[in-house]
């Protein structure tokens, strides 16, 4: 079983609700380095199991991660409580790529829970501003 979801089945991921970190890699199937990507992230993610980590396939995901420009691929989006800590491209590179999940996990914007605000633009802001999660990707907290 993989550690990395495909992004359509994030919206309804069961850990969605705890508020955890989500890594979204945003790749694409004729991209070499991504091919080579994947089984890094793959890693990073069963080493994290604290983190959602999904991956997302730019032309066969289109409608959930919208009409994005990328300026390299694959790029690497980390959010947290639907607020972005980060959005780039990145190499595959193990020890590079999970210090900079890491890192940006552990920043004060990653550290703080659900009072912060969440992003209230529309899924077409994201891949222009990269500020927030694509509503359709957006995970509203249940109540319990």
């Amino acid at each position: 079983m993989s550690a990395l979801y495909p992004i359509q089945s994030l919206p309804a991921h069961p850990r969605l609700a705890d508020g955890p970190v989500i890594v979204i890699a945003l790749c694409a199937d004729w991209c070499g380095t991504c091919r080579e990507f994947q089984p890094v992230l793959e890693r990073i993610a069963l080493a994290h199991p604290e983190m959602v980590f999904a991956w997302a396939d730019i032309e066969d995901d289109a409608e959930l991660v919208g009409d994005i420009e990328l300026d390299s691929f694959p790029t690497l989006a980390i959010f947290h409580h639907g607020t972005p800590l980060h959005f780039g491209a990145s190499l595959p590179l193990e020890p590079v790529v999970t210090r900079l999940i890491r890192s940006a996990a552990t920043t004060p914007a990653g550290r703080r829970g659900p009072s912060r605000p969440r992003c209230s633009s529309s899924a077409h802001a994201w891949p222009a501003e990269r500020r927030c999660l694509p509503q359709s990707l957006a995970v509203s907290r249940r109540s319990g």
